[in-house]
């Protein structure tokens, strides 16, 4: 069964119940118990509940793992996964790595213990090179946000196996329609849901998916433990945005090629980062491992003030937090997804004051560059 059939058609595609093409929403907080020597499969809705069960397998299934787990948001289950390891360990992680798991990385997991060595994962010697005894995992964005640089996935996972370390890779920007890290040798995919997964800009949510039934084992454990579970509307509105991912994620890369190579051709932008543009240093790689280079990129534009200028006088992209969404948005990652950094640390990784990041949602791409041009052509 091909992608966008397991989408419509996949587990839970059908209430066994009662027919219904939608699932229920089972909007309860426990499960009445008929035997004090033997519980039913659900007692308590932290530790299970039908709707966001139907959503993890649904989810599983698309990444190929044994087992996913759904969480209040991405940051949720980026720090769930995060509990894995334990005071004194060390990891390696890409440098260009999302704002709020570099805070949650240096700010608060630091406070007990676990250390972080943040590397150029363009270069696996680099990322080799950083590995220590007390080392236990990888963690890469690819592409990374917001820079869009490319990790050679299979590269890295080989480099972890030889070390006896997991690899975890966040997914959020390709999504598994795009790119499938877990039959790239990787061990866990995270995701923030809230953008293409769900894809309409009224969710939080997060998704963590382990390969082996081992770690599952270990991710369900934290995930009833710490509980920051995904609670079950926001289970059934992620279920019913999955639909349409592939058609979501196929018109707004179309577009976003589209839109990357009119930025490519303006005087006034610097520099158009995206991995669809046979000038971008990782399109070789990303060609070997995505099924195309999605629908999020980044420019950088000559000065300040019209960065400024764009980003207030933009009408069909909102100017606002995340991605992802039905409608492109435009971002400024210097104040938003990247705020936590201090100047010095966005400066080291090239984040500077006039890069934006555009998700190109599914307006018209002609209507999405005139207005564009209204602005820096």
């Amino acid at each position: 069964m091909k992608f966008a059939t397991r989408l419509i058609h996949g587990s839970h595609a059908v209430d066994p119940a009662t027919g219904a093409l939608s699932l229920p929403v089972y909007q309860t907080s426990t499960f009445a118990q008929k035997s004090v020597d033997r519980f039913g499969k659900y007692d308590y809705a932290r530790s299970g509940n039908p709707t966001r069960e139907a959503l993890e397998e649904a989810i599983a299934d698309l990444e190929g793992g044994s087992q996913a787990f759904a969480f209040g948001s991405g940051m949720a289950a980026i720090s769930s996964t995060l509990m894995l390891f334990a005071p004194g360990d060390h990891l390696v992680v890409c440098e260009d790595v999302y704002g709020g798991a570099f805070r949650v990385l240096t700010k608060l997991f630091g406070q007990w213990g676990l250390s972080v060595t943040f590397v150029d994962a363009t270069r696996l010697e680099a990322m080799e090179a950083a590995i220590r005894p007390e080392t236990k995992a990888i963690y890469l964005e690819t592409p990374s946000n917001p820079l869009l640089k490319i990790t050679d996935i299979r590269g890295a996972a080989a480099i972890a196996r030889s070390h006896g370390l997991l690899t975890l890779v966040d997914n959020t920007f390709m999504t598994p329609y795009l790119q499938r890290p877990l039959e790239l040798g990787c061990d866990i995919v995270m995701h923030s849901g809230t953008k293409f997964l769900n894809g309409h800009s009224d969710v939080v949510c997060g998704f963590a998916v382990a390969k082996d039934e081992q770690l599952a084992h270990r991710l369900g454990f934290i995930q009833n433990a710490f509980g920051a579970i995904l609670g079950p509307q926001d289970c059934w509105l992620t279920l019913r945005g999955l639909k349409t991912l592939k058609v979501r994620m196929e018109e707004s890369q179309r577009s976003a090629l589209k839109v990357a190579a009119f930025l490519d051709g303006c005087p006034k932008v610097k520099r158009v980062y995206y991995p669809g543009l046979s000038t971008h240093p990782g399109n070789a790689v990303h060609s070997g491992q995505a099924d195309g280079p999605g629908a999020v990129l980044s420019f950088e534009l000559e000065s300040f003030e019209l960065t400024k200028r764009l980003l207030e006088g933009v009408e069909l992209a909102a100017f606002a937090v995340s991605l992802g969404g039905v409608e492109s948005i435009l971002s400024y990652p210097a104040r938003m997804s990247h705020a936590a950094m201090s100047p010095a640390d966005r400066a080291e990784r090239g984040i500077s004051d006039t890069l934006v990041r555009l998700s190109i949602g599914l307006e018209d791409p002609d209507d999405l560059i005139s207005d564009l041009a209204r602005v820096i052509a």
